[in-house]
């Protein structure tokens, strides 16, 4: 083979590698969800293609100027950057955006006094959690919270399975540059275990990898292929 074949060669290569690079930095990134808080709508094994763009005007650089963008609004599902460890990401739905006042009363959602119509989330907790000193303070805003006024420059993020979810009820708002991009839709589902506490560990990972491997066909979920997420 002929060096110049070489070249062509490594310079595919190394195009496609760039292309690839651009696209995983400026447009899209796969997300899997972890933990149970997105439920029913989003599975524990659902894999995610996410649009980094959509959102660009929360960074400062000329490309992300040049693309088409707008500001998070309620009802998005958004991969951000989780504020207390900023090493890992969280998928939330956007519930209410700056300048918003935020209240649950008895698991109710209420935005700017008006309760709020939300098809998608789900109570797995028949319970209801008083807002009363007898109770931990860390358990009340469970079910009871607010009223909350969001601050300029964030979003409040709530888990459709309300009852099993940590958010901006407990840790507070998510501010803009913290948000990647909005989820678009599951291009893979795998019926997978729970994850969530457990992202640092390599024993983990090789355990998740070894279930993909030999459980791939049995243990898609087929029916969830290529859904977008509302």
């Amino acid at each position: 083979m002929s060096k110049s074949v070489y070249r062509e060669y490594y310079e595919a290569i190394l195009v496609a590698f760039i292309l690839a690079l651009f696209v995983r930095t400026f447009v899209f990134e796969n997300f899997k969800i972890p933990s149970r808080s997105m439920e029913d709508g989003l599975l524990v094994g659902d894999h995610l293609v996410v649009n980094k763009f959509i959102f660009s005007e929360n960074f400062d650089t000329p490309l992300h100027k040049m693309l088409p963008y707008r500001s998070p609004k309620r009802g998005d599902v958004v991969v951000f950057k989780y504020p207390v460890d900023p090493r890992r990401d969280f998928i939330k739905r956007c519930v209410a955006i700056a300048g918003d006042t935020v209240e649950v009363r008895d698991k109710t959602l209420l935005i700017n006094g008006v309760e709020q119509e939300e098809p998608y989330v789900v109570h797995k907790a028949s319970s209801v959690i008083p807002n009363q000193p007898s109770v931990r303070p860390s358990m009340r805003p469970r079910d009871n919270f607010g009223p909350y006024l969001v601050p300029p420059g964030t979003v409040f993020c709530m888990g459709d399975n309300r009852d099993n979810s940590s958010d901006s009820r407990f840790w507070g708002p998510v501010p803009l540059e913290n948000i990647k991009g909005r989820a678009l839709l599951i291009y893979w589902s795998f019926d997978a275990q729970p994850s969530d506490g457990e992202w640092r560990s390599i024993g983990h990972r090789l355990t998740q990898l070894t279930d993909v491997f030999v459980h791939f066909f049995t243990k898609t979920r087929w029916n969830r292929q290529f859904r977008l997420i509302r």
